[in-house]
């Protein structure tokens, strides 16, 4: 396939700017067609949150005398179940960073204390990924803008502007959980690995560099929506993931074909890269 478009650095776009632009509109029609379940599949966890926790509620009131004559830790213990669920503390946990280790256990616990906790947890790290991916790709526009990156192809721009929107939708997604739970929005990337990140964009001096920073984001928060279907509790959380998963999936994919590597398709898609709960920090 004949490229297109030299950019600083003597990169080229692998592909022609027509085939880009095809993939980028069969992108945005995927990201459109999904649009109705993911909001709706949103509004269903949220409502699951609320009731799971009034119910608690409710229960706690007429079981916390008869729990504190168990004694103070078993009290505590029976008590939490309400308040987090044991499996999705640790969610979103990559397997081969996890291992089953006591200090992955210990971290996964540090960060459990925070506000967010059980599939509350699952849906502030998504959030926190969607937040910075878009701040990336405003990152990458804004470079361009300045002549940073050389000559942009126009699709190439066009490609990061659609990828960007589509992250700001499910960030809004994932925002409209947490403040139906009674929990604030996440706004900003309270995420340990944001600094570095930021410190790698400034870095890049061409628009491949910035494709391959693109990439990893991409493939990580693919990566952690794969991982959350099958370590969630809440059958709504699960849909809302998988619901999303497959069009940062596709993200991934054309960037693939940016940097001119054909993506070959895998029969299922790895976790080594899902984002750890241990990542966030708030």
């Amino acid at each position: 396939m004949t490229g297109t478009g030299t950019t600083k650095g003597g990169w080229e776009l692998p592909i022609t700017e027509a085939q880009l632009a095809r993939l980028t509109r069969d992108m945005e029609q995927a990201h459109r067609d999904t649009l109705p379940a993911m909001r709706a599949s949103a509004v269903d966890l949220a409502e699951e949150i609320r009731t799971r926790r009034a119910e608690c509620g409710e229960a706690d009131q007429g079981r916390r005398r008869f729990l504190m004559g168990l004694g103070g830790v078993g009290a505590a213990l029976v008590l939490a179940a309400c308040s987090s669920d044991p499996k999705t503390t640790n969610a979103v946990t990559s397997p081969s960073a996890s291992g089953g280790s006591a200090k992955a256990s210990a971290s996964a616990s540090a960060s459990a204390s925070g506000q967010y906790t059980g599939d509350l947890k699952v849906v502030a790290l998504a959030t926190a990924l969607e937040n910075q991916a878009v701040g990336a790709y405003q990152a990458a526009l804004d470079a361009a803008t300045a002549g940073k990156l050389g000559t942009v192809p126009p699709a190439v721009a066009t490609f990061v502007t659609t990828a960007m929107a589509q992250h700001a939708d499910h960030a809004k997604a994932w925002n409209a959980v947490l403040t139906g739970a009674g929990k604030p929005a996440i706004t900003d990337v309270p995420l340990s690995n944001q600094a570095d990140v930021t410190a790698a964009l400034g870095k890049v001096t061409d628009v491949g560099g910035v494709a391959e920073l693109a990439l990893q984001l991409e493939d990580q928060a693919a990566q952690t929506y794969l991982f959350a279907t099958y370590n969630v509790t809440s059958p709504a959380g699960i849909a809302t993931a998988a619901t999303i998963a497959p069009v940062e999936a596709m993200h991934a994919a054309i960037l693939h074909y940016v940097l001119g590597q054909y993506p070959v398709p895998d029969d299922f898609l790895p976790v080594d890269k899902a984002a750890k709960p241990s990542l966030l920090t708030v």
